[in-house]
């Protein structure tokens, strides 16, 4: 399993999709669920105050709202062990896949890199 974005590997046989929307000539599989939840995406994007606009509250809430209510191993096993994650962000960017790819390293002992 990999991580990229969509510019670069969004034409990718084994592309998934992990965000809340792709972009419209992405016709590779979506795995809604580890997509952030609107509210608080919207937050971190929009209000870049010291209470949301910080990637501490974006991280508690992701965890909390999306990956505390998976299990790393069903979640891999749905995706497959070849998929590579997409969302939008360049490496170097701050994003959620990265978010994902910890927490299946940390689940299930993985290696999970950035092509």
């Amino acid at each position: 399993m990999n991580t990229s974005y969509y510019a670069k590997n969004g034409g990718h046989p084994n592309a998934v999709s992990i965000a809340g929307r792709a972009p419209d000539w992405y016709k590779g599989r979506q795995y809604k669920k580890l997509a952030p939840k609107y509210f608080f995406f919207k937050k971190f994007k929009d209000e870049w105050d010291e209470k949301y606009g910080d990637e501490k509250y974006y991280i508690e809430q992701y965890n909390k709202e999306v990956l505390s209510k998976l299990d790393p191993m069903k979640v891999y096993e749905e995706l497959g062990g070849d998929s590579v994650l997409l969302c939008w962000e360049k490496p170097g960017e701050f994003c959620h896949r990265h978010l994902v790819a910890q927490w299946l390293n940390e689940g299930l002992h993985i290696e999970i890199k950035e092509l």
